[in-house]
């Protein structure tokens, strides 16, 4: 059994990052979590596989988006097709938004954004630990109903 089928209901995010070229990219995460109140540290974990590992590896930069459950889709479609091969924030319908202190744009629908400058990605196992200080948050909204993940495409609802 995969560690993502016993150990849920996880949080979604978006990450968007960016390419020398300036464009941005799009990929979900849902194994990810707070490591600091002050100053603000965040953490997500990644395969180097993945496009997003590539640009991150050039560029620390990134926005740390929460999805709220109405994003169920926009979250399926960006963690299943490559920015390499697609604009995601075309293919979905998804706003970027300015950030104020670094490159890569935030997500306009998502009720939570952070702008984030990575310090650490280190390798454990298979997969990457990302770890990013926050330079800004955006609060769009205080009260929402996150989107859950549980593995695949098996997503939850809290009732």
């Amino acid at each position: 059994m995969r560690i993502s089928q016993e150990i849920f209901p996880r949080v979604v995010a978006l990450i968007v990052s960016i390419s020398k070229e300036k464009k941005p990219n799009v990929m979900t995460v849902s194994f990810l979590m707070p490591l600091s109140f002050e100053p603000k540290y965040l953490a997500f974990s990644l395969s180097p596989k993945r496009y997003t590992f590539e640009l991150l590896k050039k560029n620390p930069q990134f926005t740390f988006n929460i999805c709220e459950k109405n994003l169920l889709e926009v979250a399926k479609i960006c963690g299943s097709y490559s920015g390499k091969e697609k604009d995601k924030f075309e293919l979905v319908n998804i706003t970027p938004e300015k950030s104020t202190f670094i490159e890569a744009p935030s997500i306009k629908e998502c009720p939570i954004s952070f702008e984030c400058e990575r310090e650490l990605m280190e390798k454990f196992g298979d997969h990457y630990l990302v770890i990013g200080k926050v330079l800004k948050e955006k609060v769009r909204k205080e009260k929402f109903s996150p989107l859950l993940h549980k593995s695949g495409d098996e997503f939850l609802e809290i009732k």
